[in-house]
């Protein structure tokens, strides 16, 4: 968590903070996602976190990105900013946040993942079709995840990729 963020929760409590998200769908050679079981909820999600102040969204991306997998974006494409009431969670210990996340593609990444201790407990390459039931995600990343399972679907019944 950020200073800002500690610093504001002083002021707010639990209560709904609106935060600016950065986060990174990485793909590797043969088009699966990399999602992370998020250690505070043990759900499944991409990799990303809030924008610290006067922080770059794209820069905070890759610094997510690589904090939470050790790997590095050598290319960042946005995929797509997700608001709205489906982007409003209840972190574990109560904190609330309305999310404004400003997703990014990756397909060109340096590195081996390893997940981060105390924040990431597994990593794991996920094709389109094979991501886990809604349940098992974190329900802030829904919205990505099924616009980006849709658009591999879309690519594959083209024959465009996999």
């Amino acid at each position: 968590m950020s200073d800002f963020i500690k610093e504001m929760r002083r002021f707010v409590g639990h209560r709904p903070l609106l935060q600016a998200g950065a986060s990174v769908l990485l793909e590797d050679e043969r088009g699966r996602l990399l999602l992370q079981r998020r250690a505070d909820c043990h759900l499944w999600g991409y990799h990303g976190g809030a924008v610290e102040l006067d922080e770059v969204v794209e820069e905070a991306a890759k610094r997510e990105l690589f904090e939470e997998t050790g790997l590095r974006a050598e290319s960042l494409e946005l995929f797509g900013v997700f608001s709205g009431p489906e982007m409003h969670f209840v972190y574990p210990n109560g904190d609330e946040v309305s999310n404004i996340d400003h997703v990014y593609r990756c397909t060109a990444w340096t590195g081996t993942p390893r997940p981060q201790p105390g924040e990431v407990e597994e990593l794991r390459f996920f094709a389109w079709d094979e991501l886990p039931p809604d349940e098992e995600l974190a329900s802030m990343n829904i919205p990505a995840l099924r616009a980006w399972a849709a658009q591999k679907q879309a690519e594959r019944q083209d024959g465009v990729s996999e």
